[in-house]
């Protein structure tokens, strides 16, 4: 599945300056593609996320240590407020196209931009994790990273992408290979690839030529809808 990750304390950490907000930018932004929808992640969407980091599978492929649900709830809130992390939860759309399923019942995995240099704004570290292995192999990691790429470019202002993909995760390095990611380095200690997507002109045609796949919503509003239709139908 694609699942690379890097450890969850990835970025400074450091408080950012009050003027630094961009990473918050998504902090009400909903996309929805053909057959995912990408949401910020909350506190509802907590229990799952935890329920999957437990497993010893997804922490080897992300190189993270297990945490407590308590640790669980600070690494979200800390992600929310970071101006250097951009993190959407992937949910099924077609879950999700029905009210009565509850939104945390529809994740499926999750992704993150992270703004890895702090002298370099327009360089952005990609990863995606499927979580759910009965949702691996269906094209939602293809889907998910065409729409981060191209919310990178046109809303953070990204140029550069890099990945850092586990050795043995050759699906993921494939399909970052599809998007045009060259592999620049490899690292035996860590065991994993580093691949680079500088996006120029030619790249952006291809990836931002159409933009229908892809549309931008308010997700307070969208939620709002949503919960209201469900508590209409009960």
């Amino acid at each position: 599945g694609h699942v690379f990750r890097l450890s969850k304390t990835t970025g400074s950490g450091s408080p950012a300056a009050p003027s630094s907000v961009i990473m918050r930018i998504n902090e009400d932004t909903l996309l929805e593609g053909e057959h995912v929808v990408l949401v910020p992640y909350n506190p509802d969407h907590v229990p799952r996320y935890h329920q999957w980091m437990s497993s010893s599978e997804l922490q080897k492929l992300t190189a993270s240590a297990p945490l407590t649900l308590e640790e669980e709830y600070d690494m979200q809130r800390s992600w929310r407020e970071d101006d250097d992390k951009c993190t959407f939860i992937i949910l099924d759309k077609q879950q999700w196209a029905d009210p009565t399923v509850r939104e945390e019942d529809c994740m499926v995995g999750d992704v993150n931009i992270f703004l890895t240099d702090p002298e370099d704004p327009s360089l952005g570290e990609l990863e995606i994790m499927i979580a759910d292995p009965s949702y691996r192999g269906r094209g939602l990691g293809k889907e998910v990273t065409r729409m981060m790429i191209c919310y990178g470019v046109t809303k953070l202002g990204i140029q550069k992408f890099e990945a850092k993909i586990g050795m043995d995760n050759k699906v993921s390095i494939v399909l970052f290979k599809k998007f045009h990611f060259q592999e620049v380095s490899s690292s035996e200690v860590f065991r994993e690839v580093t691949l680079e997507l500088t996006v120029d002109e030619a790249q952006k045609k291809w990836l931002l030529g159409n933009m229908d796949f892809m549309q931008e919503k308010q997700y307070s509003k969208t939620r709002a809808r949503r919960m209201g239709a469900e508590s209409s139908v009960e």
